[in-house]
């Protein structure tokens, strides 16, 4: 038995050490890491298909099967999981996204007017009011003021001064969302010449077609007629007493012209119609409302006909034909045609437009037409528009596109000519341009023109040139340096910074010196970003266009990310314009490169027919070639390469992946064109002719072999360490849902799976297409995704 003295002692020692313990317990070890979210697994129902000499098995075709319940069900199960894997990987991110979308939220302009655009007494434009969807048209008397105020002064239109109203509300979209299911896109709108009403389509989202409507800007209601299903196109007639339509079929072909009379109860009178299964029908007004041009077109002929707009029931007139398909488009002028055309010469193919003429009233019965300028290989012939005294001219010299004027009418009654001969003048513009779009310019009798001026280091400018005085004006464009827009029409904002000049600028038309002599002029960041161009030798020889960007601050450092873009499809221009949501990616260090491949429009007709159909391949050799070059000559650190492909773009950045995996890091895949054998050979949505053209025939032996060997779904390599892939859908895309679905699970069974480099689908909805903040979310994602591949 203890002492009392021991006991308490042993009691004292016991609490003592208790104490010890309690003050140098070591902590609690970290929670350990989630387990790594699981891999969604679709159910494989494996099916056996043949054509020609091949047969093979799709284990994933069920997706497509949308009459299938089942199927369907099993589809949003599999979406489910998708969006759970897809949220689980980029946990981590949130932080950079949150911050990501706050950069890019910043830049965006906070005046969503577009710059009013004059025609006759009126100045027309839409603008986004607060808290709402979809814009308003509206327009103002010019002569109430010269000078255009923007809609936030005076308040909602309303001049205070003279106590009189000033705007007028011409369409509220967000009206029209209301007429059609919430949902409101407009495919073509046209303003009678009278101005007394306004034609437009609306898209039918439950029956998938455009839907025709009439409105009276006097009194804003709907016109109990015309009212149209499935319409593709529209002209006025007759000072706005008529209206001329074209209707298309079940299957999206334009085929029947209508006419309606405006104000009468009679029925639409049927002009025009083709019977033959491949033959489509167009229609324009020309731009003085004198006629109206039909183009047909097959896969064989060209057409144009003529209808005199004053008398729209007199019938149609063949003035143009052509043995081939080909753009054509005709305007009048003081009694020509002018006819502006990449048609074929001699039976070869023509790699460029040109522009021929012809007097309105021919005498003899087979019409001639005589070029207007003599071919030159060094400056080719872009785009042309008219108006009452002169004729714009975009061309490209050297890779270098320029705006030139000339006088109308010519002064030399003797064509062809130089164009050099006839003294053009050429209009100022900024370095590094990438595209010049021309504007709507409705008003004929104005000599001012409006183009779109892009670049990759300068936000997108909208500057009225005036033909006559040289005097030109940036009427929109966002400034980068200070997050917001200006809208100019005749004076500066009050609040522009004072080093960004601004106001009407005047020109000298003595020299071909088309570089404005200060940059600042346009707001141009080539202080802060260089644009380099280069050549791009290919598998083939063939030289492939290859344009960067990348931060000056960044310039000398090493182990730089880059992302190449790609589109390569229906010979259209590659996007290089700036766009803002990438600044967080060139302030972050990274090169952005656009590699313009064969396919595309780069380098004209030809560049775009040796990259389609069963060349196809050309197009994702060169963009592996490009993607080589950017590692090779240390300017994207060898493994810090991403790619970025849109639609048929999504296509090509997939193949060279499958070819080359190795070469990638990442890739973002918005919206791809990923099963191109089973699309084409079983289409679930409608394609056109020119589908078929541009990715190949299934029915004929050699397209079809060619689409089995470029399909990025069909030749997936086995065992095999894959980049790093980000597939945007949506349930109503062109290409569906299902082709992402079905590359993403078929990449995921026949490649290794590192948690690293994860392949994942990201699912959106239609309303990011209308919502800029949501766009913005989108975007932070994907780039989210892009720097943490690169860093991990």
């Amino acid at each position: 038995m203890l002492s009392h003295l021991s006991r308490t002692f042993f009691r004292h020692n016991c609490r003592y050490r208790q104490q010890q313990c309690r003050r140098y317990k070591p902590r609690k070890s970290p929670p350990p890491p989630p387990p790594p979210p699981m891999l969604p697994k679709p159910p494989k129902k494996p099916q056996s298909f043949t054509l020609h000499d091949a047969t093979w098995e799709d284990p994933y075709s069920w997706m497509s099967k949308l009459e299938d319940k089942v199927a369907m069900r099993h589809m949003d199960i599999y979406m489910e999981q998708e969006e759970k894997y897809t949220e689980a990987v980029l946990a981590d991110t949130d932080r950079i996204q949150t911050k990501l979308q706050s950069e890019m939220a910043s830049r965006l302009s906070f005046d969503l007017s577009t710059p009013p655009l004059r025609w006759g007494p009126w100045l027309y434009y839409r603008r986004v009011e607060e808290g709402k969807q979809y814009p308003v048209l509206c327009r103002r008397l010019a002569s109430l003021h010269e000078e255009f105020i923007s809609h936030k002064s005076p308040a909602a239109g309303f001049d205070f001064t003279s106590g009189k109203r000033i705007e007028q509300k011409l369409l509220d979209y967000n009206l029209e969302a209301e007429r059609f299911g919430g949902y409101a896109y407009e495919e073509m709108s046209e303003i009678s010449p009278d101005h007394k009403f306004l034609a437009y389509t609306m898209y039918d989202k439950d029956n998938d077609y455009f839907k025709l409507c009439v409105r009276n800007l006097n009194s804003g209601a709907l016109c109990s007629k015309p009212h149209a299903d499935r319409v593709s196109n529209i002209a006025w007639a007759k000072n706005g007493q008529a209206l001329l339509y074209v209707v298309t079929d079940q299957k999206k072909r334009p085929l029947r012209l209508y006419c309606s009379t405006i104000g009468s109860t009679d029925e639409d009178v049927l002009l025009h119609e083709e019977l033959e299964g491949n033959v489509h029908v167009n229609i324009r007004h020309t731009k003085d409302f004198q006629f109206v041009t039909v183009n047909t077109f097959s896969p064989t002929f060209s057409k144009v006909f003529l209808i005199n707009a004053a008398d729209p029931f007199s019938g149609l007139a063949l003035v143009w034909e052509h043995n081939a398909p080909a753009h054509c488009i005709i305007e009048h002028h003081q009694g020509f045609l002018y006819l502006f055309t990449d048609a074929s010469k001699g039976g070869g193919t023509l790699d460029h437009h040109y522009l021929l003429r012809s007097p309105v009233h021919f005498s003899s019965s087979q019409r001639i037409w005589e070029k207007v300028f003599i071919d030159n290989p060094e400056l080719i012939i872009e785009d042309v528009d008219f108006c009452k005294t002169h004729l714009s001219l975009i061309v490209k010299e050297m890779q270098s596109l320029k705006i030139c004027v000339v006088d109308l009418p010519l002064k030399t009654e003797r064509v062809p000519v130089h164009l050099r001969d006839i003294k053009p003048r050429y209009l100022p513009l900024p370095k590094h341009v990438s595209q010049i779009n021309p504007g709507t310019n409705y008003d004929f009798n104005s000599p001012t023109m409006r183009f779109t001026i892009s670049s990759l280091v300068m936000p997108d400018a909208v500057v009225d040139y005036d033909l006559l005085n040289g005097k030109w004006n940036i009427v929109q464009q966002q400034n980068m340096l200070h997050e917001r827009t200006r809208v100019l029409y005749g004076t500066a904002n009050s609040t522009e910074s004072p080093n960004i000049p601004s106001g009407t600028r005047i020109v000298s038309f003595d020299n071909e010196d088309t570089t404005a002599e200060n940059d600042n002029l346009w707001n141009d960041l080539t202080e802060f970003y260089t644009c380099d161009y280069h050549e791009v030798s290919s598998h083939d020889g063939a030289m492939v266009p290859l344009t960067i960007v990348y931060s000056r601050a960044q310039k000398e450092e090493n182990r730089k990310p880059g992302l190449l873009h790609v589109h390569g499809a229906y010979g259209e221009m590659l996007d290089k314009r700036w766009r803002s949501e990438l600044k967080s990616l060139l302030d972050r260090g990274w090169v952005l490169a656009y590699a313009d491949v064969r396919g595309g429009g780069g380098k004209g007709k030809k560049w775009h027919q040796d990259g389609r159909g069963t060349k196809k391949l050309n197009s994702i050799k060169d963009y592996i070639q490009c993607a080589k070059f950017l590692v090779e000559n240390n300017i994207v650190d060898d493994n810090k390469l991403a790619g970025w492909g849109y639609s048929a773009g999504g296509l090509v950045v997939a193949s060279a992946i499958n070819q080359c995996p190795d070469l990638f890091q990442a890739a973002v895949l918005k919206v791809p064109f990923l099963d191109p054998t089973h699309t084409l050979i079983y289409p679930i949505l409608p394609l056109t002719a020119e589908d078929y053209e541009e990715f190949g025939y299934p029915g004929d032996i050699d397209d079809f072999h060619a689409i089995r060997e470029y399909s990025p779904y069909d030749n997936i390599p086995k065992d095999v360490l894959y980049p790093a892939v980000l597939v945007t859908s949506s349930f109503n895309t062109r290409f569906g849902v299902w082709e992402a679905a079905k590359w993403v699970a078929r990449v995921r069974d026949t490649t290794f799976h590192d948690p690293k480099r994860p392949v994942l689908l990201n699912l959106t909805t239609d309303i990011v297409e209308e919502n800029r903040f949501l766009q913005t979310k989108e975007s932070a994602l994907e780039i989210a995704f892009l720097i943490k591949m690169m860093e991990s």
